[in-house]
């Protein structure tokens, strides 16, 4: 744009988008949700139970937050008993090795075998 008539501006050079924020990594996400407890974020331990939403629990942590008002959290709040949660029967993936922490599943399914995400 040096003004001399023979330059033709572009769009990019008099428009300033703004820059997109970074988005989050969709798999990763998933694979979290997989693996950890939704209640206390730390890792699954057997019995697994999952609410009305889909989310998935440690028994023990809900059991837990249930006899104690002050450690459920707000999303966790629209489970009122143990009538709300259901206990599921998962069966444990063979190739998982949870040292590796690869992005293999530690549950299949136990009619096809294939892993669960």
């Amino acid at each position: 744009m040096g003004c001399d008539g023979g330059t033709i501006p572009r769009r990019d050079e008099l428009v300033r988008l703004k820059k997109k924020p970074e988005q989050k990594d969709k798999d990763a996400e998933r694979q979290f949700r997989w693996k950890h407890c939704a209640l206390t974020q730390l890792r699954l331990q057997l019995p697994i139970v999952m609410c009305a939403l889909g989310r998935l629990y440690s028994k023990q942590n809900v059991i837990e937050a249930l006899l104690d008002k002050e450690k459920m959290t707000e999303a966790c709040a629209h489970i009122k008993s143990l009538k709300d949660i259901k206990n599921l029967n998962l069966t444990p993936n063979p190739a998982y090795d949870e040292a590796k922490d690869d992005k293999s599943s530690p549950y299949i399914c136990a009619l096809i075998g294939l892993e669960m995400s």
